[in-house]
């Protein structure tokens, strides 16, 4: 399973060697010099420190930390199961399968697990040779059609949208360069089935690439154990293939002339495979020139929208402020209107108010005189009264007195002059 297993040279320090393996199956003496019907489990007594196999960061009970164990003995139980794997830490999920003999374990981490692979498979449990694998990862995913600078981190995080993420990873060429394919592995089926109907429906883009990525299911191979001799199924086919041992074969023979036409039809393959490959990297390329094209275009379109909007808003600005300022002159023009209204009032009543002093002296001043006269009249009255009385003679007239009527009094007749 290439996608659930680590790189091989972490195996190698992992378990004990081949005679160790048969120094555990003797039923005498195993290798600690105990006899078998004083051993409990082939890990009694025997204990791993996990915090020197845990990586910094590394997450803890994972898909990738499960084993499938196979070959179990009849009625065996998951405590059992449990007490064999107790060298290798709590484990987080037992399950057993009693009826068909095998079961699931899930160790803390993948590294541990295995060293609890390498030591355990093959060994003999209760008469029974065990097989132990690494279960197949049933939440993972292969991601195709990656852009060019996606990196482990940025590809999480895209498809943590979906689920809880355990593991997310670019996978690059031997030189550190991207493959355009990647790894993602959820840790539950939901999750993995959310995230393939999603990218199947839409187009899920990672970058301001606009080419979406292809979300399938991860082929999960075992380059590690591959094959054995010992689980071959014998039956008569496989003896009849294995009449003839590996040999070349011989020229102008029925199995050379046949084995030619099936290298033809495998260079046919191959060079029709090529050629689909260069047609489709062709395709590629055509395709990527069109949408510069085209995307030089959509951002010329954008630039002259923006524009437009830019200057759409700089006119409403424009009108804003003439309206502004036509309602600024208005509200001078009211004022100055106002200003002068109040100066003509106020001008108008200074007018009334000097009219009135005048008319007010103007009046004043006729009473004044006819009072005057009034006063200077009645003591010339007097005045001639008694020197009339004192004569003797009150009757004598005056001359020119005829012509002055009675009723008219001489103040009277100045008065008249006067006015």
């Amino acid at each position: 399973m290439q996608g659930n297993q680590g790189p091989r040279g972490e195996q190698q320090y992992h378990g004990p060697s081949r005679h160790q393996f048969e120094n555990q199956k003797n039923p005498g003496v195993n290798s600690n010099g105990q006899h078998a019907d004083e051993q409990e489990s082939p890990n009694a007594g025997i204990t791993i420190d996990l915090q020197n196999f845990r990586k910094p960061g590394e997450k803890t009970y994972t898909q990738r930390s499960r084993l499938f164990v196979g070959n179990l003995p009849t009625g065996v139980t998951e405590a059992e199961v449990e007490k064999l794997f107790s060298k290798y830490g709590k484990a987080a999920e037992i399950f057993i399968n009693k009826d068909r003999g095998f079961g699931f374990i899930r160790l803390e981490t993948k590294t541990v697990a295995e060293i609890a692979k390498a030591e355990l498979d093959d060994t003999s449990f209760r008469g029974r040779q065990l097989r132990v694998r690494f279960a197949t990862h049933g939440a993972a995913l292969t991601v195709r059609n990656l852009p060019q600078f996606i990196s482990n981190e940025l590809l999480e995080e895209a498809f943590s949208v979906f689920g809880q993420i355990e593991r997310a990873i670019v996978i690059v060429d031997d030189r550190g360069r991207p493959t355009g394919k990647g790894i993602v592995e959820y840790t539950a089926k939901p999750a993995a089935r959310k995230a393939l109907d999603r990218c199947a429906d839409g187009a899920f883009l990672l970058t301001a690439f606009p080419r979406p990525v292809t979300v399938e299911p991860m082929e999960q191979f075992d380059e590690d154990e591959g094959l054995p001799e010992r689980i071959v199924n014998k039956n008569q086919v496989f003896h009849k293939e294995r009449e003839q041992p590996p040999r070349f074969a011989q020229p102008g023979t029925f199995e050379y002339e046949y084995a030619m036409r099936w290298k033809a039809l495998m260079e046919m393959e191959k060079q029709q495979y090529e050629q689909v490959d260069r047609n489709i990297k062709e395709a590629h390329e055509k395709l990527e020139q069109e949408m510069e094209a085209a995307r030089h275009e959509h951002q010329v379109i954008l630039m002259r929208q923006d524009l437009l909007r830019r200057q759409e808003e700089l006119r409403r600005m424009e009108e804003l402020h003439n309206q502004e300022m036509q309602k600024r002159k208005q509200m001078e023009l009211r004022q100055e209107e106002e200003r002068r209204r109040r100066e003509e009032e106020m001008r108008m009543h200074s007018e009334e108010m000097m009219r009135r002093q005048q008319e007010g002296f103007k009046g004043n001043f006729p009473g004044n005189r006819e009072q005057e006269m009034r006063m200077h009249m009645q003591g010339q009255g007097i005045n001639r009264n008694s020197m009339g009385a004192g004569e003797g003679n009150p009757s004598v007239p005056i001359p020119g007195a005829a012509n002055i009527p009675a009723e008219n009094p001489p103040l009277m007749v100045m008065l008249d002059i006067l006015e």
